[in-house]
């Protein structure tokens, strides 16, 4: 449209040979402002490709509501959440992405980050300053999703530190036990479970975990004994976890609660669903992740057993005696802009005015909360959720996706359950000591290319020495050929970049 307006200007100016004319076509032609401020006050159309995660499309009610606030006209792709990946990866390659796109997570962000250095898509970094919301994100967070030291990307929030212990209080106050503060309590908790068959009939499985060494137990297990995050620091120079005695220990911590029968025997094949199973039946009292899942779990579990109750905490003593949680980057996916669809800086920022908008109170509590006296009311100041959950499943739970701010900038949740808003005070005041991934920021091109390939090797042996089928050797022989196999090359990178501050 601007070449268009640049192309009739041009011809007018030639035509006419006026001084004056000149003049103005000289102005419009520096910069377009000008020309370019009356178009630019009527409504962006912005395509957008985002993420389903409910069985229908929803409604447009809300997304026309959005289109009012932030003065734009959306054309959102809703891509079930089976096949966002795939449908990204296609449209990439034929360069047929939509202006807005988000990405489904932090690995679908690190496949991207060549690309991004190639030029592919837009650098914000440098523009964030000049709207009233992007200019206040958060820059330990912006620094986390940096490419080689520039800003690509906008993030979508997520509290840094959300993972901790969900357990059966009604079953620990009858034993006499006391919320666990150190890994031993954690074990000794379990075994008292199973001692004294506290689900009945045999059918105690104390510890609930599945095939995730990431969001299942073990990540948020292995703080405990010291292990960094991912990647830690040691004589100053980068090691990965895997090489460090806190892991090796957290390998025999696990070890032992599958001897004992403290946990699920076919945990390293046990999906979340059948996983969370053990918790709403009734047969298990420990789940170890996010702690904000102990609402759902009380809902389910009352169900099948009335007396039910838990709660949570996260804060456990690590080997120093000090508190200490796994932390996250403080986002969960990133917001990019290919240049594929977005052809000129101007287009970007009139789409960056109305992202930013994305990040006002007013639109944050839309995007998270729906429509006030309609899909909640307020009390006290404090978001009260309607009473018909499949209202809120069908028109609100799929803007959850579009949401860039989970805590800032929304009005607070009114909790029916103490636990629930526990688990939400506790993962705020975690951010004090959670630990935190030093590499985050830095990017190697070997793990880009082949570090989840790579990562294989490792988690394979983490659970054949959890079963007993390797010992120390056994593990240290699969770190062998995970650096012969481009391991090495991972760590040199990362540690060449660290060295130079990131860059």
């Amino acid at each position: 449209m601007k070449t268009q307006r640049f192309k009739q200007l041009s011809a007018f100016c030639a035509l006419t040979l006026a001084a004056s004319v000149f003049a103005g076509c000289a102005n419009k032609t520096d910069g377009g402002a000008a020309g370019d401020a009356a178009a630019d006050t009527g409504p962006v159309k912005i395509t957008m490709m985002a993420n389903l995660q409910t069985p229908e499309v929803p409604s447009d009610k809300l997304e026309k509501l959005i289109e009012e606030k932030t003065n734009s006209q959306l054309e959102i792709s809703w891509i079930p959440d089976g096949s966002y990946d795939e449908k990204f990866q296609a449209s990439f390659a034929t360069g047929t992405l939509p202006q807005v796109v988000y990405l489904k997570n932090q690995a679908s962000f690190i496949l991207m980050r060549d690309a991004m250095k190639d030029g592919q898509f837009w650098e914000v970094g440098p523009l964030l300053k000049d709207y009233p919301n992007l200019k206040s994100l958060n820059q330990e967070t912006l620094k986390n999703t940096a490419v080689a030291g520039k800003i690509y990307t906008l993030y979508q929030e997520r509290q840094p530190s959300r993972t901790g212990i969900i357990y059966r209080k009604d079953w620990a106050d009858k034993l006499g036990l006391a919320a666990p503060q150190t890994a031993d309590d954690i074990y000794n908790m379990l075994k008292k479970f199973k001692e004294s068959d506290a689900a009945g009939k045999g059918n105690t499985i104390p510890l609930a975990d599945r095939s995730d060494l990431v969001y299942g137990a073990f990540k948020t297990v292995s703080m405990y004994f010291g292990t960094p995050n991912n990647w830690g620091v040691v004589d100053g120079k980068l090691v990965p976890e895997f090489e460090t005695k806190g892991y090796v220990d957290t390998m025999k911590f696990f070890q032992k609660l599958h001897k004992e029968g403290l946990i699920n025997q076919d945990f390293p094949v046990t999906s979340k669903t059948d996983q969370q199973n053990l918790m709403y039946s009734g047969k298990s009292g420990m789940y170890i992740g996010t702690m904000g899942d102990v609402k759902t779990m009380q809902e389910k579990t009352a169900k099948n057993v009335p007396d039910a109750m838990y709660d949570v905490t996260n804060e456990i003593k690590g080997v120093d005696g000090k508190n200490v949680s796994w932390g996250l980057s403080g986002y969960g996916t990133v917001v990019v802009f290919p240049k594929s669809a977005i052809k000129t800086e101007n287009e970007l920022k009139r789409i960056l005015g109305v992202m930013d908008k994305f990040y006002s109170p007013e639109v944050a509590d839309l995007l998270k909360y729906g429509i006030e006296n309609e899909h909640y009311t307020l009390k006290d100041g404090k978001v009260q959720p309607a009473q018909d959950p499949k209202l809120i499943e069908k028109e609100v739970r799929p803007y959850l996706n579009l949401a860039l701010y989970e805590t800032t900038n929304v009005k607070p949740a009114l909790y029916s359950l103490p636990a629930h808003e526990k688990a939400n005070n506790l993962s705020i005041a975690a951010e004090k000591f959670m630990v935190q991934d030093p590499t985050a920021a830095l990017d190697s091109p070997t793990y880009n290319s082949t570090g989840n390939r790579l990562q294989d090797i490792i988690r394979d042996a983490t659970y054949q020495f959890i079963l007993g089928k390797i010992d120390e050797a056994g593990f240290k022989a699969a770190v062998d050929k995970w650096k012969k196999d481009g391991g090495q090359k991972i760590i040199d990178e990362y540690n060449e970049q660290y060295k130079n501050g990131g860059k």
